[in-house]
């Protein structure tokens, strides 16, 4: 393994401390009490769940470092759309490709996820993932070996399709490592104004997505919830629960976690 794959391990590794590590401390550590109104299910995980998601996110790590070396090798890179010359498109296109980017990730990640929950593959790809019943932060990235390679083909699915700057891929990634985070928090932090827009309508949310690790089934997207309305997958308690967590008063009794 050379230089450069472990420098590409070393920055997946500290987005995931910082974006994952920070959530957990807020909220896990430092003041389960204050947000304990916006708790999604009313437990926590225990000690060894936390482990099992770490352990299994820095495996994840490996197959992510190893993509990366992929993509950037001369038999690979000369067949993408990548660009370095932020002169060559427009800095329109440039946030553009930022949001063509996550709405095919959105698309990638339903179709797959729902291929992944077939009863033959669901063993060997996805079952890893789903032993968080009740995930943490630190479930954004606990896959098998073979889910993390589906995860992180992503990536050449986008830069075989569209132009991207590799700026525009960083950002792409931290936005999508963010929005991870947020689905596997355990609380639901959108306002109800958000919530109860024409936009918030679409937004995939925490709470659904919490959802699917508790009952195995519906809520399937990643960013939005286009493909689970289109394809009538929504858990039918959905609109309950989510009204139930950001419709509440301020002040609710105070839960404290086990860690």
């Amino acid at each position: 393994m050379n230089t450069y794959f472990w420098l590409m391990y070393a920055i997946l590794a500290a987005r995931y401390i910082i974006v994952a590590g920070g959530a957990f401390l807020l909220f896990y550590i430092f003041f389960p009490s204050k947000f304990s109104r916006l708790k999604i299910q009313s437990l926590f995980p225990k000690r060894k769940d936390y482990m099992r998601e770490v352990g299994y996110s820095f495996l994840t790590f490996f197959a992510f470092a190893t993509i990366a070396i992929i993509l950037s090798s001369s038999a690979v890179r000369p067949y993408t759309k990548i660009y370095t010359d932020l002169s060559e498109y427009s800095w329109w296109y440039f946030g553009l490709s930022i949001v063509l980017a996550l709405l095919i990730h959105d698309t990638y990640f339903y179709w797959t996820h729902r291929l992944m929950h077939h009863p033959r593959l669901f063993k060997w790809f996805h079952l890893t993932h789903h032993r968080s019943v009740n995930p943490s932060p630190w479930a954004a990235f606990s896959f098998s070996p073979l889910e993390a390679l589906v995860e992180g083909g992503i990536i050449f699915v986008i830069v075989l399709l569209i132009p991207m700057h590799t700026y525009a891929i960083l950002a792409f990634l931290l936005f999508m490592t963010v929005y991870n985070v947020y689905g596997h928090l355990g609380y639901e932090i959108y306002p109800r104004w958000l919530v109860h827009s024409r936009l918030g309508k679409w937004l995939n949310t925490s709470t659904n997505h919490n959802m699917h690790h508790k009952y195995f089934k519906g809520n399937y997207g990643l960013y939005l919830r286009v493909w689970d309305e289109l394809m009538k997958t929504t858990h039918p308690n959905y609109d309950k629960t989510l009204n139930r967590l950001v419709n509440q008063p301020e002040e609710q009794p105070e839960k404290s976690a086990k860690v």
